[in-house]
């Protein structure tokens, strides 16, 4: 099968979030599963500049754009002996940026237009390039026009003869909503400008359209699938997914062991695995805080927390939690991220006042996330709603043990220690609220200290758990044949 994949990042080219570890991942798993993977990018500068060898296909055309003739030109990197070809529409006027989709201004004010441009171009070039394309998969709101052009025949490819498409939704919240009037940028016919396909309250909905549009959907837990068709979770979309019900699946992300895993990860002090992980850890979290300047003790818990500090992520209960609590948990605090001024102005104030207690790094070093991964005994996080989630995953791993808001990708893989005991591997609570999660953290600080063998169960279950994306590539095999079954009984294939 011939699967070409259409995102707006992917490791190691370009990176802001989990998107990008999904997309740079899953092209590698379905070549070692007998497949061909192709990957389509946006011509960022720091994917082209990204030290992989860039050649030119000797593909080009011009996209017209609402009246405005805009050159693509089409570089390729062969990867995994040929098995996986990254595609990147390089356009520098839309592309060569220092930041992906935004600056300290704000989003760029003309997403749409560089979007619109991207998967123009992708369709484009798919036919120049002339690949026999089975499955395009796209994530997210950039790439939705593209099951648009798909289903209703745009531009008359031949590839869409043999094609079938699957949108996999990263995070609902991020839909891509513009002015009415970027509709001409989309090439498309005004009639698919209705409150079933792409308008949204008066808007143009990129993501909505590619929900409208696809053949299959998928999501990144089967709890969040759920989830996003209920008014709480949906984001205003919660009809629409309701009624693509029979064509939406949650598939929840992987883990990259060869990048994950303390047995041989290099930015750890000492690599440790199942057997080995109390001397291991130790080392570890001997480590951790002498780097970042906390009294080294052995028996104290240390807490970890990675990741943009905004209130999606539970930073609206970790600030009061800190605030007030700070002095009676015996604990140290390791936050390692950046994010809304509001949150860090607190928590950096925080950390000057105790900085026995307290350690705080508003940057992202790759580096550090690993140490903090290894060197911690708990990792919190208490997302007021999580689609997946990652660091949870990284945390099983290494044996720390993950406290989590009962939500989207965290209740699907993090099992509570009370109301599953036999098969537990963390804490979770249900009720989003400082209560809640003081009393988390409590119940997890209760057993560390005087429940060394319960302890002991939870992180050596975690460490063993099997969060890679062998099994999910397999569920994303399954999906891809509904997919075509659907085009099939549509009379597309």
């Amino acid at each position: 099968m011939h699967i070409v994949m259409a995102a707006s990042e992917a490791v190691p080219f370009a990176k802001t979030g989990g998107l990008a570890d999904v997309c740079g991942t899953l092209p590698k798993q379905f070549a070692a599963r007998g497949h061909h993977c192709s990957l389509f990018l946006p011509g960022y500068r720091r994917a082209i500049h990204s030290g992989l060898p860039v050649e030119d296909t000797h593909v080009s055309f011009v996209v017209d754009m609402a009246g405005k003739q805009v050159a693509s030109r089409i570089l390729k990197i062969p990867m995994h002996d040929g098995a996986v070809t990254v595609y990147l529409v390089d356009q520098p006027h839309y592309f060569d940026r220092e930041n992906l989709y935004g600056d300290e201004h704000g989003d760029f004010k003309d997403n749409a237009e560089r979007f619109c441009f991207f998967c123009r171009s992708v369709v484009e070039a798919i036919e120049r390039l002339r690949l026999h394309v089975d499955i395009i998969h796209c994530h997210d709101w950039q790439t939705g026009l593209i099951p648009a052009y798909l289903k209703t025949g745009f531009g008359q490819k031949q590839w869409y003869q043999h094609a079938a498409s699957v949108l996999t939704i990263h995070n609902l919240a991020y839909q891509g909503r513009y002015w009415s009037h970027d509709m001409n940028l989309t090439a498309m016919d005004w009639k698919y400008f209705n409150w079933q396909q792409m308008e949204f309250f008066g808007d143009l909905n990129l993501l909505k359209t590619g929900i409208a549009f696809s053949d299959f959907i998928t999501t990144v837990s089967p709890s969040y699938a759920r989830e996003i068709q209920t008014p709480e979770h949906g984001c205003g979309l919660d009809g629409l997914l309701r009624s693509k019900q029979a064509k939406l699946a949650g598939i929840v992300n992987g883990v990259d062991y060869n990048l994950w895993d303390p047995r041989h990860d290099k930015n750890i002090a000492q690599n440790y695995g199942f057997e080995t992980w109390k001397e291991g850890k130790a080392l570890c979290k001997l480590d951790l805080q002498t780097k970042l300047g906390l009294p080294v003790d052995p028996n104290v818990p240390v807490i970890g927390l990675i990741g943009r500090l905004a209130e999606q992520k539970g930073w609206d209960l970790v600030k009061p939690l800190l605030e007030n609590s700070i002095e009676c948990i015996p604990a140290q605090w390791v936050i390692l991220g950046n994010g809304e001024p509001r949150f860090s102005d607190a928590i950096g104030s925080l950390a000057s006042r105790y900085p026995n207690r307290l350690a705080v790094r508003f940057e992202f070093s790759e580096p550090l996330a690993h140490k903090i991964e290894a060197g911690s005994d708990m990792f919190l996080m208490p997302s007021r709603y999580e689609p997946c989630g990652l660091n949870q995953l990284y945390s099983l791993r290494f044996g720390t043990v993950p406290l989590v808001h009962a939500t989207g990708g965290l209740i699907d893989t993090v099992a509570d220690a009370d109301q599953s005991p036999e098969v537990a591997t963390g804490f979770s609570f249900q009720d989003y609220s400082l209560d809640g999660i003081r009393e988390c953290v409590q119940k997890a600080m209760n057993t560390y200290s005087h429940e060394p063998e319960r302890w002991s169960t939870l992180v050596e279950r975690g460490m063993q758990q099997d969060w890679s994306w062998s099994s999910s590539a397999a569920l994303y095999e399954s999906v891809y044949s509904r997919a075509r079954e659907q085009a099939a009984i549509e009379g597309r294939l």
